[in-house]
């Protein structure tokens, strides 16, 4: 009796708390969505917010609740995610362009000046805000891997002190926009050859031409030359309009310290 009577208490209080948590369980359990699950199933699962949402979950909510009808808003899924959305919403797949991230900065360490002998922690974050970084162009790549570092794909290297971006394995998630404090990363399209001005710097061109061999020197050649008024020059930087441009290469020709590039990047459906 010594024995049995301590066991049947500790049985008998474990029989109650189970029951309890039982009858809890079931008082408080959320409904399952399972629309909303397999909405959620056929998205990447990176959770970086290009869709404008929380993340994965917080897109296939709103999509299984009707807040949004748009299924193209997930960028690393592409074009395969939209359909199997679609299939699940009863809505339309959404004709998706694919873009990868490319950095618009030549400012490495051939190119760029450097003024400073930086020893602090190697983020380009903490770099920027002494005096905007260890290079003379305050607007330039810093080149510490901020970028690289969110990465999910794998698809950033460092290379000569400055971000480089593969597009075969870049799903435009769009977190190295997001982590790079100079604002220097661009999304481009995918498999059509577009005029991509490789610079950000505000500068004049005086000032420039002291601080990178390859920044932009706001001549205005290019705006000239482009037929289509896809160049405009503000602020003393040539910017591209990707909607206007052909990809003729006239504006690369005459740019006289080459910061403009046509870039072809790669359809990931060739790169599989």
């Amino acid at each position: 009796m010594a024995i049995l009577l301590p066991v049947l208490v500790v049985s008998v209080i474990g029989l109650i708390v189970g029951i309890g948590l039982s009858v809890a369980a079931d008082l408080l359990s959320v409904p399952v969505d399972e629309k909303c699950e397999e909405i959620q199933a056929a998205l990447p699962g990176v959770n970086c917010g290009a869709c404008g949402y929380s993340g994965c979950a917080g897109y296939a909510k709103a999509l299984a609740g009707g807040e949004t009808t748009d299924t193209g808003l997930c960028a690393p899924g592409g074009a395969q995610a939209a359909k199997e959305i679609a299939a699940l919403t009863g809505q339309t797949a959404a004709d998706m362009i694919p873009v990868a991230a490319a950095v618009l900065c030549q400012g490495n360490q051939h190119n760029a000046e450097v003024k400073l002998e930086y020893q602090g922690v190697k983020s380009c974050k903490m770099a920027n805000q002494l005096f905007g970084g260890p290079k003379e162009c305050v607007h330039g790549c810093v080149g510490y891997g901020d970028c690289a570092a969110v990465c999910p794909y794998d698809a950033i290297q460092i290379c000569d002190g400055i971000a480089r971006i593969n597009p075969i394995l870049c799903r435009a998630c769009e977190m190295c926009v997001k982590a790079c404090p100079k604002n220097i990363i661009a999304m481009l399209p995918l498999n059509v050859a577009k005029a991509a001005v490789l610079c950000i710097n505000s500068e004049k061109g005086a000032v420039v031409r002291k601080e990178c061999k390859t920044g932009c020197i706001g001549c205005m050649r290019c705006k000239k030359a482009c037929e289509y008024d896809a160049v405009t020059v503000e602020n003393f930087c040539a910017k591209v309009d990707y909607l206007k441009c052909i990809g003729c290469g006239k504006c690369h020709e005459v740019c006289p310290v080459k910061c403009i590039d046509i870039i072809t990047l790669v359809k990931k459906e060739e790169a599989v």
